[in-house]
C-alpha cells in the first residue's frame, strides 16, 4: 500500500496498517514533514513521484489521508486504485477540512461526517464506498467538529482497510443533492462572513489554532 498525505491522521493510519499486517510500501508526504519512517519520501508534488509510487506498490492500492495534494494524470493513469478518506460529507462539503468544517458551522448544519471514496479526475467527486455521520450540537464550535471529523476519518480507514485490501468494496455514485466546494480560497475569504450569527462558532479553532496559524490570524 502507498500512503499519501500529511499530519497525525496519516501516520495514525500508517501505524494501524502495519499493526494489521498490511504492507506499507511507501509514504508520500509534504516537504518539511517530521518523520523517521524509512519508507517515506517528501515532495512538493505527488505527481512528480508517480513512477516511484508505481515501482514501490506491491498491491495497487493508494490511500489518500489528510492529503492536500491534487492527483493529476501522472498518478491517475497508473494501474492503481486510489482511496481518499475525506473530512466531510459528500457532495455537499468537498474541499479542505479547514474550510468545509467552518462553512458547515456557518450553515448551522445539524450533522457532519467523513467519506471514503474512490479518487477520479475531479475534486472529491469520485464514487462513495462508505461514510460516517455524527450530530453537531448547537453549542459545538470548530474545534469540536474537527475533532469528531478526525475520529470519523480514522474509523472509516480502520473499518474498511481489510475490505479494500481484499477488493471487496462496492463503490456507489455520490448521492443527489447540493454540491459545494470549499478550498483554500474559501478559507481565506471566511472573514467576509463576520455578520453570520454562527461566525464565532465557525472560527473558534481551539487547539487547531496552532495547526492553522494563518486562519487563526485572519479569522480573529
Amino acid at each position: 500500500m502507498i500512503f499519501v498525505g500529511n499530519g497525525a491522521l496519516l501516520w495514525r493510519a500508517v501505524a494501524h496498517a502495519k499493526e494489521a499486517g498490511q504492507p506499507v510500501d511507501l509514504v508520500v508526504t509534504g516537504p518539511g514533514a517530521h518523520h523517521q519512517d524509512p519508507a517515506a519520501v517528501d515532495t512538493h508534488d505527488v505527481n512528480a513521484v508517480a513512477q516511484d509510487i508505481d515501482a514501490a506498490s506491491s498491491d495497487g492500492i493508494i490511500w489518500s489521508i489528510d492529503n492536500a495534494f491534487v492527483f493529476r494524470a501522472p498518478v491517475l493513469e497508473l494501474d492503481q486504485q486510489i482511496y481518499n478518506v475525506h473530512g466531510g460529507p459528500l457532495p455537499a462539503y468537498r474541499g479542505l477540512p479547514l474550510a468545509t468544517v467552518a462553512h458547515a458551522l456557518l450553515n448551522d448544519e445539524p450533522e457532519y461526517g467523513a467519506t471514503l471514496h474512490h479518487v477520479d479526475a475531479g475534486l472529491d467527486t469520485g464514487p462513495v464506498i462508505d461514510e460516517r455521520r455524527f450530530p453537531i450540537a448547537p453549542d459545538d464550535v470548530f474545534e469540536d467538529v474537527m475533532l469528531a471529523t478526525i475520529d470519523a476519518c480514522h474509523e472509516l480507514f480502520v473499518d474498511n482497510l481489510d475490505d479494500v485490501a481484499a477488493g471487496r468494496c462496492t463503490p456507489r455514485p455520490q448521492p443527489d443533492g447540493p454540491s459545494g466546494y470549499y478550498g483554500l480560497h474559501a478559507a481565506r475569504q471566511l472573514d467576509r462572513h463576520r455578520d453570520n450569527p454562527h461566525y464565532a462558532r465557525a472560527t473558534d479553532l481551539g487547539l487547531f489554532a496552532d495547526f492553522y496559524p494563518e486562519a487563526a490570524a485572519a479569522w480573529s
